[in-house]
């Protein structure tokens, strides 16, 4: 049988976390995925969950929730995320003041704590400490992103759900409703659902861009390197003070709609944010390059960002500039004034989106058993 209660299309973390909230109430659910290899936003994701970062209430309490659930889902799916509190050191450049860049931090439910060099050096030795003016620390919480993927989604399929490696190609329509979608169209099959959950990140608006309907869901390219275990050891999670994705974001917001819905392979911006992060395999991710482009397709060469990330890598961290790995490229998703969106599709019936969350390790999983419980009701 092709039919079912739910479809879910796209099988990263916000589309898995969901799918397992939706068959955990019982529902008949797939979950759809193109790519078996998941070389996808979650794939090539630090891990880090930034519980400290709310800053209204209900962002605090949703980040609060959040890393509850992170402390007890290896023991909730029987797989282990490898979920652990570390250090996460904001490196402030050499001609910024550690103090001032600090107050850009003050709306946060934690302060961080101002590091002179010498602390930051004894607490990270691989650090270079001329290239910086001090750092700035943050207790943080971190998580291997693809084995939690993973877990959700045996869990998931433990609980009678149904994941099938098959590309979204169409949104299916009632034949009496232009508005009413009732399923999904592979290159090998007709999947019918009650309600279409899209779940695809960067590649949401390539789905929906035949039914006219508009959301405010963007993306970047994002390009980061994957190097394997090493005996070299990384003590925190390192990354810049001031980061520029934020306002690359903003920069995406601003576009004219045309611009999106006529998608164009330039570059409009791009930027590097140099940080690296350490798995508890010993494996490393060093990154990001973030370019903003309308286009789904990848814009500039990988060797080309490769090379980029490393100059920016040597300056901070020099051990781990040369280190041997590959470099990978997927659109990271984010939607109008960082607010998720979780909600119906304008204008149609039977289709919704989750999809477009800043910090969405954390966000998703809470995000997610709400969302599912609100479904249910629908």
């Amino acid at each position: 049988m092709n039919s079912f209660d739910f479809i879910i299309v796209g099988a990263g973390i916000t589309g898995s976390t969901l799918a397992y909230e939706l068959v955990k109430l019982k529902w008949h659910v797939l979950l759809l995925e193109k790519d078996p290899n998941f070389d996808n936003a979650t794939y090539s994701s630090y891990g880090g969950l930034a519980y400290w970062s709310g800053s209204t209430e209900a962002t605090c309490q949703i980040f609060q929730e959040g890393v509850e659930i992170h402390r007890n889902l290896t023991a909730e799916l029987g797989a282990d995320t490898e979920f652990r509190e570390i250090d996460l050191l904001l490196t402030v450049p050499k001609d910024k003041d550690p103090k001032l860049v600090a107050r850009n931090y003050q709306n946060f439910s934690s302060q961080p704590e101002i590091l002179t060099i010498q602390e930051t050096l004894d607490l990270e030795p691989l650090i270079n400490t001329e290239a910086i003016s001090g750092t700035l620390k943050i207790n943080h919480a971190h998580i291997h992103p693809h084995k939690t993927n993973l877990a959700y989604q045996q869990a998931f399929i433990n609980l009678g759900g149904i994941l099938e490696y098959e590309e979204a190609i169409a949104l299916l329509k009632d034949k009496n409703s232009d508005r009413q979608i009732i399923g999904i169209k592979t290159k090998q099959n007709n999947y019918y659902g009650n309600k279409i959950v899209i779940c695809a990140g960067g590649l949401s608006r390539l789905l929906i861009k035949p039914i006219q309907a508009h959301i405010p869901l963007y993306f970047t390219h994002a390009y980061a390197i994957k190097i394997p275990a090493t005996d070299l050891k990384l003590n925190s999670i390192i990354m810049p003070a001031v980061q520029q994705r934020f306002s690359l974001e903003a920069k995406a917001n601003s576009l004219e709609s045309t611009q999106w819905n006529e998608p164009n392979s330039d570059i409009i911006a791009s930027i590097l944010d140099a940080g690296a992060v350490q798995f508890q395999d010993g494996s490393l991710c060093l990154g990001q390059i973030s370019e903003l482009s309308t286009s789904t397709q990848k814009t500039t060469d990988l060797i080309i960002n490769e090379t980029k990330i490393r100059r920016a890598i040597a300056e901070i961290l020099p051990t781990l500039a040369n280190l041997s790995g590959t470099c990978h490229h997927c659109l990271v998703a984010f939607a109008e004034n960082s607010l998720p969106l979780a909600d119906k599709i304008p204008d149609y019936e039977g289709i919704y989106s989750f999809s477009g969350f800043t910090s969405t390790l954390i966000f998703a999983p809470p995000m997610a058993r709400s969302f599912a419980r609100m479904l249910s009701y629908l």
